[in-house]
């Protein structure tokens, strides 16, 4: 919407409501969790299982055109995996699961295409050293801070990358500062932390009844966990560089807050 919307770099994400701004995709992935949680308990319960391939595809392209324009594809990633397995757990067909993979992931391939420098950080991801000083210069940094961590970190707030070495501190690098400071120790412990969770949000959708709760459940762990390790995984160099926060711990109110929704909902 002209005049609402708030542009950073090429990305127009944000809203603006006077002093107070917020980014709706935030709002989105629970949303569209709960709502998809009960689309999909309602579709099962029916014994229509056959029938909610097209449906569950028209969905998600109904959200893509809005996070494409954006763009959002980091977003759009998390929240069609997300998707994706929730699908799968609710119990349809296996070969649905298969169709819609092929889709997402051809839909990516294409959007990589289409835009330049979505192209150049996939060029970077399989050669970090291609353009240390442009396009590689995000992960040549991550990883410096990383290494400088060694086994127990520098301490808690010595990094020296923060300081204006490593773009987005605070946000989608934290991780690596986080290892700096902390060290491999901290790092594993971390990554651990979020295995856990995972692990008791998946017991909490084996123990409830109904169809909703479980699919929400499984929605929320697949969310946060995905996105979790995404982030990590970005700032060590197992994945494509994404612009995607670190649950709970990068900074960011609203997003924060969407995952506070999350929690509160599997409490």
């Amino acid at each position: 919407i002209p005049g609402l919307g708030i542009k950073s770099g090429e990305a127009l994400r944000w809203i603006s409501l006077g002093s107070f701004s917020f980014q709706p995709s935030e709002l989105l992935k629970p949303a569209f969790i709960v709502y998809l949680a009960a689309w999909l308990a309602n579709r099962i319960s029916q014994k229509n299982k056959n029938a909610t391939l097209i449906p569950f595809f028209a969905i998600l392209v109904a959200i893509s055109l809005f996070l494409v324009a954006q763009p959002a594809v980091s977003t759009l990633g998390i929240i069609a995996i997300t998707g994706l397995a929730m699908y799968f757990f609710a119990g349809t067909p296996v070969w649905h699961t298969v169709l819609l993979l092929l889709g997402i992931l051809g839909g990516l391939f294409a959007l990589i295409k289409l835009a330049p420098y979505r192209l150049s950080r996939l060029a970077v991801f399989f050669d970090p050293l291609l353009d240390p000083l442009g396009k590689g210069y995000q992960i040549q940094q991550a990883l410096i801070g990383i290494g400088s961590g060694g086994i127990t970190g520098v301490g808690l707030g010595l990094s020296f990358q923060k300081f204006g070495s490593l773009p987005e501190p605070i946000g989608d690098s934290i991780f690596a500062i986080f290892a700096e400071e902390i060290g491999f120790v901290g790092a594993a412990f971390l990554i651990l932390l979020f295995l856990a969770f995972a692990w008791r949000s998946f017991m909490i959708a084996k123990r409830v009844e109904d169809a909703f709760s479980r699919n929400a459940a499984i929605g929320i762990a697949c969310w946060i966990t995905l996105q979790a390790f995404i982030n990590m995984g970005a700032m060590i160099g197992l994945l494509p560089l994404t612009g995607v926060p670190l649950p709970f711990i990068s900074y960011g109110g609203l997003a924060l807050v969407s995952e506070l929704i999350g929690i509160g909902i599997l409490l």
